[in-house]
């Protein structure tokens, strides 16, 4: 083990870790330290992370008020592992959880813990669907991704994901997500095939969606339309889900990213920041007439994580003063004036502003561009990932505790990043 400490280099990944491995080769360092919204590798290099956990790391690394709670936690001896039996520190969340978030907002739900991953809830979120309704088909939505569970894949549009499976993927429609037909009439498009008998389209038990696709784009939903996605589903006694797993507890400006929609929906799908400090955490929210289980029907050994309930139940301390939800709505607003202005100002990327609040990007139809910009960041010292189906967007994910001159900073190697790319492309191409 000495020897391994004292490594600075990647082969002991390369030669014992699997060949999935994904995120070590988009970020080629060994990594020692983390605080806030910077992290340093073993040559002591700084980066700017602008990841943030593909949004697990909503409050940054190592929070200070979060670790104190923690380390006190297990230095008395506090329950880690209980399954889902009673402990203090899951009744202190649960408290905590209804006076901060849930009664300010006028939501009545029980609180499931499903176990402690985001496909964990969504697959909680499909099977309690399917129990309550009698039905078996859900819609999805084009290009949304739910997680990498088979229930999870199924309603997940990435052919490649889907592909893994390895078995057929059933019981799941997948139609038009807002924006993706050029009419712009997807839900006329979606309610036809509900009125039709000859259609082919079953009436489901649910329909599943993000309201700000994170791995498929950051395509993002209109309010107006998540709305009538709910007056659909009313009409028609189908189960709304909405996956926040990502774009929720804040990422994009509001706990739940539906709040501005107005919506109430059956189930609530909740993972990454929910456990503030990366632990692992996931919460299904259902509404109370929906929560129709027997005793251990959906189970698992680690369905009550402790040490993420003293964390979690410490950051919702942040959602007790308003100040700072108004902070992540005055930064959203400059990382989305700074990407517009890159849009303006390098007309080579052919580029298009995507998303909201802290979970924005450009879009770029030039083949493999978003993914130099990213990797050549990388280099000058910030971490930020792609997505999309062909990695054609990269993706601004900060901490939502950054403040202006980590914004700033990162700012600035951005803007490099794409210089240099475009140069070298104009070479190239040349």
């Amino acid at each position: 083990m000495e020897g391994f400490r004292n490594m600075t280099d990647l082969t002991i990944f390369d030669e014992m870790e699997s060949s999935v491995r994904s995120y070590v080769r988009s970020f080629p360092a060994v990594f020692t330290k983390a605080s806030g919204y910077k992290l340093w590798d073993t040559e002591g290099k700084e980066y700017l992370d602008f990841f943030a956990g593909a949004g697990a790391l909503n409050y940054g690394h190592n929070e200070p008020r979060m670790k104190k709670k923690l380390i006190d936690y297990i230095q008395n001896d506090g329950i880690t592992h209980s399954l889902d039996k009673a402990t203090e520190a899951k009744a202190d969340f649960l408290k905590r959880f209804n006076d901060v978030i849930l009664k300010p907002r006028d939501m009545e739900y029980k609180v499931m813990f499903p176990g402690p991953t985001g496909t964990n809830t969504v697959e909680s979120a499909l099977k309690i669907a399917r129990k309550v309704t009698g039905r078996t088909d859900v819609i999805s939505f084009t290009r949304g991704f739910h997680g990498m569970t088979i229930g999870s894949l199924a309603v997940s549009g990435n052919s490649a994901k889907r592909k893994g499976a390895g078995v057929p993927l059933t019981n799941s429609v997948t139609m038009p997500f807002d924006n993706f037909m050029d009419e712009n009439e997807s839900l006329d498009y979606l309610e036809r095939f509900l009125e039709d008998n000859g259609s082919g389209v079953a009436i489901p038990a649910a329909m599943i969606l993000e309201t700000v696709q994170g791995e498929g784009g950051i395509n993002t939903a209109r309010f107006e339309w998540i709305k009538r996605i709910e007056e659909i589903c009313e009409n028609w006694g189908i189960l709304l889900i909405i996956d926040d797993v990502q774009a929720g507890v804040g990422r994009t400006g509001t706990f739940f990213s539906f709040e501005k929609a107005g919506i109430k929906p059956d189930i609530i799908c909740l993972s990454k920041s929910i456990g503030g400090y990366g632990l692992p955490l996931a919460l299904t929210l259902i509404k109370p007439e929906h929560d129709q289980w027997s005793p251990g029907e959906h189970n698992g050994t680690f369905r009550g994580n402790n040490h993420a309930f003293v964390t979690a139940t410490e950051s919702l301390t942040y959602w007790e003063d308003s100040a700072f939800e108004e902070s992540i709505k005055e930064k959203s607003g400059k990382i989305t004036a700074f990407l517009n202005s890159l849009v303006r100002r390098f007309p080579d990327l052919q580029g298009e502003v995507r998303g909201r609040g802290f979970m924005q990007g450009i879009a770029s139809p030039v083949e493999g561009l978003s993914s130099k910009i990213a990797e050549e960041a990388f280099n000058r010292g910030l971490i930020m990932e792609t997505s999309g189906g062909n990695d054609e967007v990269f993706k601004l994910f900060p901490p939502l505790i950054i403040d202006d001159q980590g914004l700033e900073e990162g700012f600035g190697i951005i803007e490099e990043s794409i210089k240099s790319v475009l140069a070298n492309h104009k070479q190239v191409a040349d």
